[in-house]
């Protein structure tokens, strides 16, 4: 009897304590609807650790199909960030407009100490990077970049196997991204009209799928510059994107190591995958869990599937929320930092350039 009693007391005491580090959704607004990209967080489970408390979208009909898709309150609309701030305080707000819309979002809540992530890339343009960059840490903001493949368990093995030295030293990187054509795939229209401009994109697929390659090359190299870039940019299909190119090959120059990266609009399926190549060895991830590998010695090539990443490492959504709430620290050289994808902007640029000038282009180091 005696024993029952203290049980029941100690359960009352530890019920309080545990409510009082329990942690409370945080809450983000969505800035933006016209990229596709909109759907992770529209369509993702509620596992409790972020809550939509508002979404700004200036076009109605595309807000009203999107939120009526996924059973959204439609009082949660506002047609700009002023009638968002005016009526809620986010703690974070995502972007999912164009890619020249980035800084706008960054002047409207950097001031108001709400934090920021971003879809691929950072900016469109280095000058826009660099004032981004510029308030996030004038005002002690976190500013993120999500990327796809940041949360592919195939790519931080493979790092981390890099670390290691299983390979030996990093010789070569060819990073393969794209699909078949925006177009093709059939992307929302609106998507599509932003997506294939020059200035709300910053280019066509040497924007879209190039920064995939330069993100993780960065990352790979421990945030290192390349010495140089060298690229060339094509229109295959004029026809379909006049005004952007839709085939981009980037060349990136580092004292013992190439990177190469084939971002295209014109592959026959889809794909997101990285070959590295070492002095004794090589590892190729295939996807997000398939990872092959062939070493020195080895008479054939061993094929591996990984189990995915957990939790808050396997979605940018938790992962913003862990990094909100403090429970992260995002290092300089990690994929979604600023310090990575300021990197990512100038190799993008540089590209842009070079393809323009026909020449090699150095980086400031």
């Amino acid at each position: 009897m005696k024993t029952s009693i203290l049980t029941f007391f100690a359960a009352l005491m530890v019920v309080p304590f545990q409510l009082l580090f329990a942690q409370s959704a945080v809450k983000i607004a969505v800035v933006g609807l016209t990229h596709s990209h909109v759907h992770w967080i529209l369509g993702r489970e509620d596992v409790g650790d972020v809550e939509i408390v508002g979404i700004v979208e200036p076009n109605d009909d595309l807000a009203h199909r999107l939120m009526a898709q996924y059973g959204i309150d439609k009082q949660l609309l506002y047609p700009d960030m002023e009638s968002l701030f005016a009526a809620v305080k986010p703690e974070a707000v995502t972007a999912f407009g164009s890619i020249y819309e980035h800084l706008a979002v960054v002047q409207a809540c950097a001031p108001r100490g709400i934090h920021v992530m971003v879809e691929k890339p950072l900016a469109v343009s280095m000058e826009h990077a660099n004032e981004m960059a510029e308030l996030a840490k004038k005002h002690q903001i976190h500013l993120l970049t999500n990327y796809e493949t940041t949360w592919y368990a195939s790519n931080h093995e493979l790092k981390k196997r890099l670390k290691a030295e299983e390979i030996g030293p990093v010789r070569r990187v060819i990073v393969n991204d794209g699909h078949e054509g925006p177009m093709e795939i059939g992307v929302n229209q609106e998507f599509l009209d932003w997506l294939t401009d020059p200035v709300l994109n910053g280019g066509g697929a040497v924007i879209d799928f190039g920064c995939y390659g330069a993100n993780l090359m960065t990352w790979l190299m421990d945030g290192v510059k390349p010495i140089s870039v060298t690229a060339e940019l094509k229109q295959i299909k004029p026809n379909i994107y006049p005004k952007v190119d839709d085939e981009a090959t980037i060349l990136l120059e580092y004292p013992s190591a190439q990177g190469v990266i084939q971002a295209s609009w014109n592959w026959p399926f889809s794909r997101k995958d990285m070959e590295v190549y070492g002095k004794t060895g090589y590892m190729v991830a295939k996807n997000s869990t398939r990872l092959l590998s062939r070493t020195e010695g080895q008479n054939q090539e061993k094929v591996e599937t990984l189990a995915k990443r957990t939790n808050p490492f396997n979605d940018p959504f938790a992962y913003l929320a862990a990094v909100v709430r403090g429970e992260i620290q995002v290092s300089a050289k990690d994929l979604s930092s600023i310090e990575n994808n300021l990197v990512v902007v100038e190799i993008l640029d540089a590209a842009k350039e070079s393809a323009k000038k026909g020449k090699r282009i150095y980086l400031k180091q």
